[in-house]
């Protein structure tokens, strides 16, 4: 079965207020077994535009990666890094060849 994972593209605006969603969203993702392959970092364009800070978390599944985002745990999480942030997300199918 392939993995999930979330795609996200952010700008922080108010990196203190951040830390709160930070630590918010350890219990939605600590439930749908997810796992932070790139969180920040060093990185370089090479094409296109990317906002500030780029995150990729894995999950076991799909399934799992969708069922997190709409869990109440994570849109509790998510309503305190809206005011805070902006973020492009893309939920993706792992490759499964």
């Amino acid at each position: 079965m392939a993995k999930g994972y979330w795609v996200a593209h952010v700008d922080v605006n108010d990196p203190q207020a951040y830390e709160a969603y930070k630590a918010a969203n350890a219990a939605a993702f600590s439930e749908f077994g997810a796992r932070f392959i790139v969180r920040g970092g060093a990185r370089e364009l090479r094409d296109g535009q990317l906002r500030a800070r780029t995150v990729v978390i894995e999950f076991p599944t799909y399934k799992a990666a969708l069922a997190c985002y709409n869990s109440q745990t994570y849109q509790d999480a998510k309503a305190l890094r809206e005011p805070v942030s902006t973020c492009d997300l893309v939920i993706v199918e792992g490759y499964d060849g």
